[in-house]
């Protein structure tokens, strides 16, 4: 039970610390408004992760192949999203963010909203969780419930850390900005995750012929 939990907090960080387009965003959301709003992307991107999980523990052979046929097209179409996800924070300006207690719930469901989408719009995560489920000899169909709840948790448990880690780090220098360091960040993350779409989104067309 212990190496499960052991293996599956490693999984969770795995998929969660590479700073692609999410921890982008993750980084810029907590510069604008704090770090629960940087907490907020990290949930909708682990709740992504986490459904992913359970199709490849209960559905593996459902899916594998229908990805793997229109891959190319998948990922076209989730770089398409993150280039526009890139544009939006480009041209965000951190004067017309939510102050203190002004839509905070909203703003904080609309963050975990977006964020779930832009990391569920790229399903290909199902195809590394599979892998790395073969690589540290994980959960499988034939484990127990009771296993692949614990299995699960303990990813969800693993992207978890890494978000706060990640939000706490970010939130310490966050007061040290001012209104024009924050709004420069904006434009260089910005441009990044246009940069990792546009990459992708060329690679996946070049990948058709």
């Amino acid at each position: 039970m212990i190496e499960t939990i052991i293996k599956g907090i490693i999984i969770g960080l795995f998929i969660s610390v590479p700073l692609g387009p999410i921890g982008m965003l993750c980084v810029q959301r907590t510069l604008n408004r704090g770090r629960k709003y940087g907490i907020a992307t990290g949930l909708g991107a682990t709740t992504s992760d986490l459904i992913y999980t359970i199709i490849a523990l209960f559905f593996i052979g459902f899916v594998v192949d229908f990805i793997e046929d229109k891959k190319a097209f998948i990922q076209i179409i989730g770089s398409l999203i993150v280039i526009i996800f890139g544009l939006f924070i480009f041209k965000n300006n951190p004067a017309r963010q939510p102050i203190p207690n002004q839509n905070k719930s909203e703003s904080l469901i609309g963050d975990f909203i977006s964020s779930f989408i832009l990391t569920f719009s790229n399903p290909l995560i199902l195809l590394i969780l599979i892998a790395l489920f073969a690589r540290l000899e994980f959960l499988d169909e034939n484990t127990t419930i009771f296993h692949n709840v614990v299995g699960i948790l303990s990813i969800l448990g693993g992207a978890l850390l890494w978000w706060s880690l990640l939000t706490l780090l970010v939130s310490k220098f966050r007061n040290k900005l001012s209104y024009s360091g924050i709004k420069l960040i904006n434009r260089i993350i910005g441009i990044i995750i246009i940069c990792i779409g546009s990459f992708g989104a060329l690679y996946s067309l070049f990948s058709l012929f």
